[in-house]
């Protein structure tokens, strides 16, 4: 038997086995940025004396970039092809790394804003490449237990960002025992946030280095097609690419509601009156929870129905936010960090179970799907401004609450419908 029949028998391109790694490494390199705004949100609110509406800015400026950049970043991925994007993207992110220094030597918490924009508008070119590239590695039945895999990889990076993250950005300065907000104080805090975001730009360039070395690998395994690119706007043909899109919206809205108010969350005096750096670094749990997921999703889906699974994650994570919201003490903060464990699923299964329903090509229907992401910008302004209201974070987890129950609406569509075509591969213009 032939090399190339082997290849076409299971669907796996030749050379996909070593660009699935490396493609990996991105999904690390993302989570871990994306990450680092969990304990940022403390750290500006104490450093620019913020309350939580203009605090959680920085999320809104991280995920609008997603809904502002991720239709113009399918047409980038149809006209370069998956290596030229994504290292155009590590690129840009650098690039937003080395605002922060200008913006903080200035005081001026808008260009940390604009810093983080750039960065996100990188990870916005990252997604589009990377998750579709990752699903046509292999057959078709496989996608979403690859797609887990790699997600769990990119929980890895979540769980090390907000450790490292608070270690950095939460200690010394106005954060020290007995500290008070003087000029003094403020700059050494401010030289910490350029600390961590210098280290993270340093860390971009070496993942485009090592993506630079590794782009014939990616090139000959990624799928190759002729024609014009494709608009992303074609994704808006398809009912299901809407409807995972709007899906994707709620998920990372929910999500990143809960881990931009976890650290806060976690040192108030009604839930476990921690200090705020062990707090901040207890956040890790959470997304740890959803790294552990991942791995166990990646397991459990070669004999359980992606979409059945998901359907018990949506029910389980909306009953915790509904605990979370009612009690107090350890075990809402327990049930909050338990989230994760749920979570963990959700973003890479209703991309592939999408993908397997849409009747968009696969770069338009991707494009639109990383415009979803854009919920993280929003619902937590909506969460952040029930916690202002309230006067405590516990009832804001009704945001997130609400947003899985919609989840499960779509998760047993899923489960009620046969994907749209299970054999052939999606196709990805240009490259």
């Amino acid at each position: 038997m032939t090399t190339e029949t082997t290849a076409a028998e299971t669907g796996r391109p030749k050379g996909a086995g070593a660009a699935f790694g490396y493609v990996t490494t991105l999904f690390f390199a993302w989570g871990f940025a994306t990450s680092l705004i969990d304990p940022l949100i403390a750290a500006v609110k104490r450093v620019f004396d913020l309350n939580n509406a203009e605090a959680f800015l920085t999320t809104f400026a991280w995920f609008i970039a997603y809904g502002l950049m991720s239709l113009p970043a399918a047409s980038v991925l149809g006209r370069l092809g998956y290596s030229r994007s994504i290292i155009g993207a590590l690129i840009v992110m650098v690039a937003g790394c080395l605002i922060v220094p200008a913006a903080t030597a200035a005081d001026w918490y808008p260009g940390v804003l604009l810093a983080l924009f750039v960065i996100a508008s990188g990870v916005t070119l990252l997604q589009v490449a990377a998750n579709p590239l990752v699903a046509e590695l292999g057959s078709r039945k496989g996608a979403s237990s690859r797609l887990n895999l790699s997600q769990a990889f990119n929980s890895l990076g979540t769980t090390i960002g907000p450790w490292l993250g608070s270690h950095v950005l939460l200690t010394g300065g106005v954060f020290a025992a007995g500290a008070v907000v003087t000029a003094a104080t403020r700059t050494q805090s401010l030289r910490s946030i350029d600390m961590a975001f210098l280290s993270m730009g340093a860390f971009f360039a070496l993942i485009a280095v090592f993506i630079f070395t590794a782009r014939k690998a990616i090139n000959a395994a990624a799928p190759r097609t002729t024609g014009a690119p494709v608009s992303p706007l074609k994704a808006l043909s398809s009912r299901w690419a809407v409807f995972g899109a709007l899906a994707i919206f709620v998920y990372v809205g929910s999500e990143v509601a809960i881990g931009g108010m976890l650290t806060n969350f976690l040192e108030s005096p009604e839930v476990l009156n921690a200090p705020i750096e062990t707090a901040g670094k207890m956040v890790a749990l959470y997304w740890g929870g959803a790294m552990v997921g991942r791995f166990l999703g990646s397991f459990l889906m070669r004999w359980v129905a992606p979409a059945k699974l998901l359907v018990g994650c949506t029910v389980a994570a909306g009953l915790l936010c509904l605990i979370v919201s009612q009690v107090g003490g350890p075990t809402a903060a327990y049930a909050a960090l338990s989230i994760g464990l749920f979570n963990s699923i959700m973003f890479p299964t209703i991309f592939t179970l999408t993908l397997e329903r849409s009747t968009a090509p696969t770069s338009a229907t991707s494009g639109l799907l990383v415009f979803g992401i854009i919920g993280g910008a929003l619902l937590p302004q909506v969460a952040a401004r029930i916690a202002d209201a309230a006067g405590q974070i516990a009832p804001a987890f009704i945001v997130p609450m609400l947003g899985y129950v919609a989840l499960a609406v779509f998760a047993i569509a899923c489960v009620r419908t046969r994907p749209a075509n299970t054999d052939a591969a999606p196709t990805v213009a240009g490259h």
